[in-house]
């Protein structure tokens, strides 16, 4: 039985170790456990990369379980079902934070071979242990597939996606949310096996991470741990299918996302798998710019989020989508509808959750020093080692060339080109910035009257730029592709 004392730390417990990460007030950590410093914060800004928030409760928790085991209570049967489940988290805590270092380096291998799942040395040795604390066998492979989970969101939330800003410590706990919910005991308890109905919406500008947000949700999905081959069932790196909607024209989405049968069109001259097809129930696929595709695709994705089924070009035979869904768009949703260019009944079905990226002017609003963070982060990146003296000298650079007010419209995306420029040239010429920084003079000089066919040209240019292919241009002009092709040869021949 347990004392009284013993109940109130497991009940403390239990509320924070299940509670989201990214949003823990150290205050309260203190006041729950005395001793434990309340100046510490979660994510790379207060503790190392390689340590969770709440391992600073794990030497309070030996005490308390090694307290318990001098009395002879070592397994959850020698409690009653009330005090069992108070131990039950302590346990399962002690064994997570236990392997959080194997998990870490097992995540780095799998990253750097990434084309099958590897071998879990120390898998046997956890399960085992939950095994002698009174788990059952399938409730011990269940749990470590769980801690690995776990691990994963940690690791990638918190690399992925680091300042100190307010809004980048809500898009953390956002981001923790849409993979556990604001309290893990319900995911626990209901949820763990069918998070692929929550289908996630990203919104933000373009250059703002929507990628990497979309990647952390992507390598964070419970997979189960297969004892008989010693091995996770998948590998978290094959787990995740990313696809940039607006490449595709609009007779090849279908063939994209669906696949096709042999002669379904001319031009098919082999079976081909869709996406939808490819991702696994592991697994997650993620839409980038979903604001392009036209509404007939909208009503077969639709289909698929409601149904779960689907049929590839030129068949019969319906498909299971068992994947989850992460769309994405710098386009306003707002409008869209509206316009009736994006359907209501398919943006209620897309969005279980929506996630607004901040910008980096956001982001620089709230603090200037994200600007010093950011560089640092991406240099340590580009360069592989200390970047002090580099640092120094990329910011001098940017403080000279740029205003203070530099509205950074390509957001991080721009950012890291910027750095090369630093890097390459020490210096930042002012009319490359001239178009991003929506200067409205289309680099002419003053007095010089552009025709409205140089208007044109240049705006497909400035399009063809960024999305890479005649048919997204098209879409977003409103223009047919052969008038695009036109102007962009125009000013290939004039800048010749």
């Amino acid at each position: 039985m347990l004392k009284e004392r013993e109940r109130q730390f497991f009940q403390q417990l239990e509320e924070t170790i299940y509670s989201n990460p990214f949003s823990i007030d150290p205050a309260v950590l203190g006041a729950r456990f005395p001793g434990v410093s309340p100046g510490i914060s979660p994510g790379r800004e207060g503790l190392d990369s390689g340590a969770h928030y709440f391992s600073v409760i794990a030497a309070p928790l030996e005490r308390m379980l090694a307290g318990l085991a001098e009395r002879g209570i070592t397994r959850l049967q020698q409690l009653s079902a009330e005090e069992r489940e108070w131990l039950k988290h302590g346990l399962l805590f002690r064994s997570y934070h236990n392997c959080t270092e194997a998990l870490d380096r097992h995540i780095e291998q799998q990253l750097a071979q990434p084309d099958r799942p590897l071998p879990v040395p120390f898998a046997k040795a956890v399960v085992g242990e939950l095994e002698q604390c009174g788990f059952s066998a399938r409730e011990a492979l269940r749990y470590f597939g769980f801690f690995f989970q776990l691990r994963r969101a940690y690791y990638f939330i918190d690399r992925a996606l680091v300042g100190r800003t307010a809004s980048m410590q809500a898009l953390r706990r956002g981001l923790w949310n849409l993979l556990f919910t604001e309290d893990a005991r319900l995911y626990d308890r209901y949820l763990w096996d069918r998070m692929e109905d929550f289908s996630t919406l990203l919104l933000g500008e373009t250059g703002t991470g929507k990628g990497a947000a979309a990647a952390a949700i992507g390598r964070s999905g419970y997979i189960p741990y297969d004892p008989q081959g010693g091995c996770f069932r998948s590998a978290f790196t094959q787990a995740f299918i990313a696809t940039n909607l607006s490449q595709f024209t609009e007779n090849l989405i279908e063939s994209e996302l669906f696949g096709h049968r042999k002669g379904a069109f001319t031009g098919a001259v082999d079976t081909h798998t869709g996406l939808l097809g490819r991702c696994s129930r592991y697994g997650s696929l993620f839409l980038d710019e979903i604001g392009d595709v036209s509404v007939t695709v909208q009503i077969k994705l639709l289909k698929v989020l409601q149904e779960r089924r689907f049929s590839p070009v030129g068949s019969h035979e319906e498909k299971r989508f068992s994947g989850r869904l992460v769309a994405a768009t710098n386009r306003s949703l707002p409008e869209l509808r509206q316009s009736g260019r994006f359907r209501d009944d398919f943006y209620y079905r897309v969005s279980s959750q929506v996630l607004h990226m901040p910008s980096l002017r956001q982001r620089l609003a709230e603090s200037r020093e994200e600007l010093v963070l950011m560089v640092r982060l991406l240099l340590e990146r580009m360069l592989g080692g200390p970047v002090e003296q580099v640092l120094d000298q990329v910011m001098g650079i940017i403080a000279r060339d740029l205003p203070a007010d530099y509205p950074w419209p390509g957001n991080v995306r721009e950012l890291e080109q910027v750095i090369r420029r630093c890097l390459l040239s020490r210096q930042l010429l002012p009319e490359e910035f001239a178009c991003e920084s929506g200067a409205d003079d289309g680099g002419w000089s003053v007095g010089q009257a552009p025709t409205a066919r140089q208007l044109l040209s240049r705006y497909c240019e400035q399009l063809f730029r960024r999305y890479g292919t005649y048919e997204a241009v098209a879409r977003h002009s409103g223009l047919d592709r052969r008038t695009v092709k036109k102007y962009l040869e125009m000013t290939t021949a004039e800048s010749g």
